[in-house]
């Protein structure tokens, strides 16, 4: 899934000029990626532009994020740091925050590795049309994820 997120992301560098998802799909298929793995790709992209409702909240400069168990588990202390630098140094906010935690949230695996989580902060990012600075998007593109996101 994270490989075809990524292969959209470098295909489309607006998130307006991918086509619809059954065209998508067609051509996600004809390049070589696996139905099942389309299938989740575009489905956890689809339920990302249904978040705006539901993360509108108030958070003031002083609010804290505390997360439950489960969020703890899944998401280890360098996941959870990284969040808590990029909302620092102001490239998400706590609304954009609490978008990439649900996202990560939704994964089947135990655990979202750093790498993975970096890719899921580009893909909200991307598809909030938000702008990406070169360093940032070297950082979240940097080719030790493609080594560990594989599969």
């Amino acid at each position: 899934m994270f490989d075809i997120l990524v292969y959209l992301f470098e295909t489309y560098t607006q998130p307006g000029a991918c086509p619809e998802s059954s065209v998508l799909a067609r051509k996600l298929s004809a390049i070589g990626f696996e139905q099942e793995d389309i299938s989740a790709a575009l489905e956890w992209l689809s339920a990302l532009e249904f978040l705006d409702d539901e993360h509108r909240f108030a958070a003031g400069p002083s609010s804290l994020r505390l997360y439950c168990a489960v969020e703890l588990a899944k998401l280890p202390t360098e996941c959870r740091g990284f969040l808590c630098f990029l909302e620092s140094a102001q490239v998400i906010d706590p609304v954009l925050r609490e978008m990439i935690i649900e996202r990560a949230m939704v994964l089947r695996e135990p655990h979202v590795s750093l790498d993975k989580l970096k890719i899921i902060v580009l893909m909200v990012l991307w598809r909030r049309h938000h702008s990406l600075d070169t360093l940032l998007l070297e950082e979240l593109l940097s080719a030790d994820h493609h080594s560990t996101i594989v599969h």
